[in-house]
């Protein structure tokens, strides 16, 4: 025979589910509009999905953040994650030139493609170090 659970007491003070939730919200909109603001200068579509994988990143990273904040590999690897699907979503940058050998068209493409991905990555990347240098300045010791 399985022993009864004890029952869980609500949650009081700071760590309140409706507190958490709050929280939650307001990182995923912090990540979403800095990735949409970063990402305007280079259009309003590319800024939507930067806004879009942005408000994304903030939920994930806040529930990360609660999970274990001392792990820095796998925040970055959040980052490199939604980047990734980010990617996904993209148009082609440049044809492929088929009539070209295989290390010419690598040479011919590749130049684009990287400059490409480095726009989409940026606001992302911009979003997710603005997001946690705050919460870094905001949970630093006080003098």
């Amino acid at each position: 025979m399985l022993p009864n659970p004890v029952p869980a007491e609500p949650a009081t003070g700071p760590e309140s589910r409706s507190e958490l939730r709050l929280r939650s919200i307001a990182w995923a909109l912090a990540a979403g509009l800095c990735a949409l603001a970063l990402g305007l200068p280079l259009g309003l579509e590319p800024a939507l999905r930067a806004g879009g994988c942005g408000f994304f990143y903030g939920l994930l990273a806040f529930h990360l953040q609660r999970v274990d904040p001392d792990d820095s590999h796998l925040q970055a690897g959040l980052v490199g994650a939604v980047c990734g699907i980010h990617s996904l979503a993209l148009p082609p940058v440049a044809a492929w030139p088929a009539d070209q050998p295989l290390p010419g068209a690598l040479a011919a493409v590749a130049p684009a493609v990287m400059m490409g991905l480095l726009r989409a990555w940026l606001p992302l990347i911009g979003a997710a170090l603005l997001l946690h240098g705050v919460q870094r300045l905001k949970s630093a010791p006080r003098p």
